[in-house]
This record gives structure tokens, sequence and C-alpha cells, in this order.
């Protein structure tokens, strides 16, 4: 969840187009349902989620790969992968 006031504008949202978070349960770290075309999509699956604010998932990775029209422009470093840390 993104800091500042709630609202679902602050937090993450499935990848995948068509897909969306249930508003009776929202995000959550162990289990986040989905809904819409999910069909193949079983119990354990992984789903890759849009963080809500860039700077946690710059803590975790090195580097952001930099992808336009589904080509690899470029590979950039994040703070972490400079060596630099604010927590």
């Amino acid at each position: 969840m993104a800091s500042g006031e709630p609202g679902w504008s602050r937090v993450p949202s499935p990848v995948r187009r068509g897909w969306s978070l249930l508003k009776s349960e929202a995000a959550g770290e162990v289990q986040t349902p989905v809904s819409g075309d999910v069909d193949g999509l079983a119990v354990g699956d992984r789903v890759w989620m849009r963080g809500a604010k860039a700077g946690e998932l710059l803590e975790r990775f090195d580097a952001l790969h930099l992808v336009r029209s589904g080509e690899l422009v470029d590979t950039v470093p994040t703070y972490r992968g400079e060596g630099r840390n604010w927590g």
C-alpha cells in the first residue's frame, strides 16, 4: 500500500489486462484474490502486480528493464543497484 490517505488509487493492481482486485479483499501479503478472465489460473499460481509506488519496488531489485512495445530498450540501475540505501 502506498503511504497517504487510504483509497483504491493506492493499492497494487494486477498487471494482466482484464484482471482486477476484489473490492471486498484488496491486496494482501499472502492472498490476493483477483477477478476477471482467470481461466487457467490455479490456486498458488504467481500473479504479477503493478506496485502503487515505485520506491517499494526499487528497494528489492538492482536494475530495471525498460520495455517499449515488447522490446527491451535499456537496463538501468536502481538506487539499490548503485549501492545506496535510505532504510
